[in-house]
C-alpha cells in the first residue's frame, strides 16, 4: 500500500496519486483509494454514489462490501471513491469525531491484504487519524511544493519514506533547500507543467498521461 499525503492543500497530492495509479495499472491490477474526495472530479467520474464515507460511518462495516463500491477507471485500474458523505464532511472518513480509529485501522488492514497494487490519496493530514492510517502503509509519499508554508507545516506531519517535489519557477526555495529541510531517503522531482492541469480539466489524465508525470514511476 502506497499512501500519498500533503502537509498543505493545493500542492498536487491528488494528481500525483492518480498519475502514479495510472502508471501502476500499466503493469498490474491497481486500485486507487480516495480519502481526500477529489478523485472522481479529477478522473471525470460521477461522484453522486456511495463510497468510503458511507462505509466508514456505517454501524457495521463488512469487508466484502468494499469491492462493491469500486468504480472502473480502465481495464486494470479501479477507484474506491470517498462518496457523498465523505465529500460533504471532510477527510479522512467524514470529519472529526465521526469515524472511530478502529474503523480506519480496519480499512488499512483490508487494503494491505488486497492482492492488487493499492495507491491511497490521503490528502492533507489534519489530525491523528490520518497519521495512524499512514502508519499502516508499506510506503508513504509526501507531496510538496517549494513553499515555505508547506515546509513549515511538514514539520507537524509524519516523516515520509519518499518525497514528490513539484518544482515551480520563480520560487526562492530550491530543490536542495527542500531536500535539506525534509530528511527523506528519496526525492522525485516533477517539473511544473500546465499541460497537467489542461488534461485534468479535459478529463484526459488517464488516457493521455503527460510526460512530465513519468518520474512517478520510480515510486513503484
Amino acid at each position: 500500500m502506497l499512501c500519498f499525503y500533503a502537509s498543505k492543500g493545493g500542492v498536487g497530492c491528488s494528481v500525483a496519486a492518480a498519475a502514479t495509479a495510472v502508471l501502476a495499472a500499466r503493469e498490474r491490477d491497481t486500485v486507487l483509494v480516495d480519502l481526500a474526495g477529489d478523485q472522481c472530479d479529477l478522473l471525470g467520474l460521477p461522484d453522486d454514489g456511495p463510497g468510503l464515507g458511507e462505509w466508514l460511518a456505517a454501524p457495521a462495516a463488512l469487508p466484502d462490501t468494499l469491492v462493491r463500491l469500486e468504480m472502473r477507471v480502465s481495464d486494470r485500474l479501479s477507484l474506491l471513491p470517498l462518496g457523498r458523505r465523505g465529500s460533504q464532511t471532510g477527510t479522512p472518513g467524514c470529519g472529526p469525531g465521526v469515524v472511530e480509529p478502529e474503523r480506519l485501522a480496519m480499512l488499512g488492514s483490508l487494503l494491505g491484504d488486497d492482492g492488487r497494487r493499492v495507491i491511497v490519496d490521503v490528502g492533507r493530514v489534519v489530525d491523528g487519524r490520518s497519521a495512524s492510517f499512514l502508519a499502516a502503509a508499506d510506503r508513504t509519499v509526501l507531496v510538496i511544493r517549494p513553499c515555505y508554508l508547506a515546509l513549515r507545516a511538514a514539520a507537524d506531519v509524519p516523516s515520509p519514506d519518499d518525497v514528490v517535489l513539484v518544482s515551480e519557477p520563480g520560487r526562492a526555495l530550491r530543490t536542495r533547500d527542500v531536500e535539506a529541510a525534509l530528511d527523506a531517503p528519496s526525492f522525485v522531482v516533477l517539473a511544473h507543467d500546465l499541460d497537467v492541469a489542461r488534461r485534468v480539466d479535459a478529463g484526459l489524465l488517464v488516457n493521455r498521461l503527460p510526460r512530465s508525470m513519468q518520474p512517478l514511476g520510480a515510486l513503484l
